[in-house]
């Protein structure tokens, strides 16, 4: 018997506000659910046939003691649905990934909390002598489209990289292609990874092109340079027995490529789908695990509070389901998940602290698994499936 687990991470969503979500400021936070409000309201079509069909409606009821809008056809569910809760400290892409992974984070991440002037002058001291550059622009809290918007001629004109941060662990560093260089971009990356102090969870490369403030547009070779997980992930105990872990899109970024054993690299939600559709049909071995991020809910539609084009993602991955169920054998498990919310209704630009939800097919099974304590029960309940053993946090649904 061949046994795999496949996990789409759709990134940012979230379905109904956790329970300590005013601690983050995010109470009454819910991405699927205003992104069903605004549709309802606006007379827009919204049609989650697929995903409703594997219990995301029923997993959403749990959560918040209310229907959907679009869940009023009363579909036949075949699926395992429920949802998780937080039981690392934050609300972000690292804490969500590592927690389902088995590997919750317990301690504080460090934060660049000024809007301005962001960053530690000794700090930036450290990153320009032993980098070589010569100045910087930036150093706030920005959103990622319109730093590149205001400062991106100042930025080839004078040579000098964006440092920008957000509400999350991050040091961001944008740079134009041609004018910069990808390459002199990731070396600065790298350069800033190490200075930096092992609280502060990524440095991420956001490299651009275009000539004007109207053509600037981000490139799909962002690249994440993130601290080690603490302990060993699901990743690390998977491939240490000898099984495959394929990582897609920006999963080995956020593991910090420990533990991944082949990864493929993908921008975009169609490309993303095909290459995971791909990788179901080529990687076919007992105990393959693999797992790929949807990044374009958040990046594309979270963070810029955009609900329509968000509400249009949404539908497209529904669309490819029935290509990605098709692709699985009988001892397949998918998992559809997520990493934290964005509700792109909320005020700011900043991730919420969301409920996830814990979507499996297997085998027609339909069953209520409640409301987890811990996203870590994704990551045990691969571990049991594939043979694995028990991991040091979480329990299994199987």
């Amino acid at each position: 018997m061949v046994k795999r687990a496949i996990i789409f991470v759709l990134d940012s969503f979230g379905i109904g506000n956790l329970p300590d979500a005013d601690k983050f400021g995010d109470e009454g936070s819910d991405t699927l659910g205003h992104i069903d409000q605004f549709a309802h309201e606006n007379n827009l079509s919204f049609k989650l046939p697929n995903l409703l069909k594997l219990g995301l409606g029923k997993a959403y009821t749990i959560v918040n003691n209310k229907t959907l809008y679009l869940d009023k056809n009363n579909y036949d569910v075949h699926g395992y649905y429920g949802a998780c809760r937080e039981l690392s400290s934050g609300k972000d892409t690292t804490s969500g990934h590592w927690e389902m992974a088995g590997c919750p984070v317990l301690f504080d991440w460090g934060y660049f909390t000024p809007h301005t002037n962001s960053f530690p002058q000794e700090l930036l001291n450290k990153i320009m002598d032993k980098s070589g550059i010569k100045g910087y622009l930036g150093n706030c809290h920005a959103s990622g489209t319109d730093i590149i918007r205001d400062l991106g001629i100042e930025h080839i004109q004078s040579g000098f990289p964006i440092f920008y941060t957000s509400a999350d662990s991050v040091f961001q560093i944008a740079c134009h292609e041609k004018y910069f260089g990808l390459d002199n971009l990731y070396k600065l990356c790298e350069t800033v990874r190490e200075l930096l102090d092992p609280s502060i969870a990524r440095v991420i490369a956001r490299p651009f092109i275009g000539d004007t403030p109207n053509t600037f547009e981000r490139t799909g070779n962002r690249k994440d340079y993130s601290v080690l997980p603490e302990s060993k992930t699901l990743l690390d105990v998977c491939s240490d027995s000898g099984g495959n872990v394929i990582a897609i899109g920006k999963i080995g970024d956020i593991y910090a490529h420990q533990g991944t054993t082949v990864e493929i690299k993908a921008n975009l939600l169609p490309e993303l789908c095909n290459k995971s559709i791909s990788a179901m049909k080529t990687y076919t071995a007992d105990k393959t695990f693999i797992m790929t991020n949807l990044v374009d809910f958040d990046m594309l539609y979270g963070h810029r509070r955009d609900i329509v084009g968000y509400k249009n993602a949404l539908e497209y991955f529904d669309s490819r389901l029935p290509e990605i169920i098709e692709a699985l054998t009988d001892d397949d498990i998918l998992i559809l998940t997520a990493d934290h919310g964005c509700d792109p209704t909320w005020p700011g630009s900043d991730h919420t602290r969301e409920h996830i939800p814990f979507i499996m097919y297997h085998k027609n099974i339909n069953k209520n698994i409640g409301v987890r304590n811990t996203y870590a029960d994704i990551g045990q309940t691969v571990a049991t499936h594939l043979g694995l053993g028990k991991l040091k946090y979480g329990e299994s649904i199987l």
